[in-house]
């Protein structure tokens, strides 16, 4: 696998289309932290981090659907820097996603943090991608 948070990020996708109450990825550190943002963010309803039968990393998570509507809480997510392509933005060009609705995700020289949480912090990085 070439890429790995694109593959995080495609389990998530195609699990909130085929309305799954909850979706089982590899983990890792980075996708941890994505993890952790999303369920700040309220996207998602809960997580759990787990190792599987042979002591790899597994993330669980439980996605969030309006209870009326049965609408999902992420309406959509994109990969925005991928390996042949890499995206760095300075604090000052950090993008507003959907107006200000939607979230950036960016991984900075301070960790993994929203956009806005870089733009406070004044720091770039590379946006790894979109979820509103």
């Amino acid at each position: 696998m070439t890429d790995p948070i694109a593959d995080f990020l495609t389990r998530i996708r195609n699990a909130v289309k085929a309305n799954h109450k909850v979706v089982e990825a590899p983990g890792s550190k980075i996708k941890q932290e994505m993890t952790k943002i999303l369920y700040d963010q309220g996207y998602i309803l809960a997580y759990k981090f787990e190792s599987n039968e042979k002591g790899h990393p597994v993330i669980k998570i439980a996605l969030k659907y309006h209870p009326e509507t049965k609408a999902s809480a992420i309406k959509d997510l994109k990969r925005i820097s991928r390996p042949g392509l890499r995206r760095y933005l300075g604090a000052k060009e950090m993008p507003r996603v959907q107006n200000g609705l939607g979230i950036a995700i960016v991984s900075t020289s301070k960790g993994i943090m929203t956009d806005k949480k870089a733009r406070q912090e004044n720091v770039g990085g590379e946006v790894l991608c979109y979820v509103y």
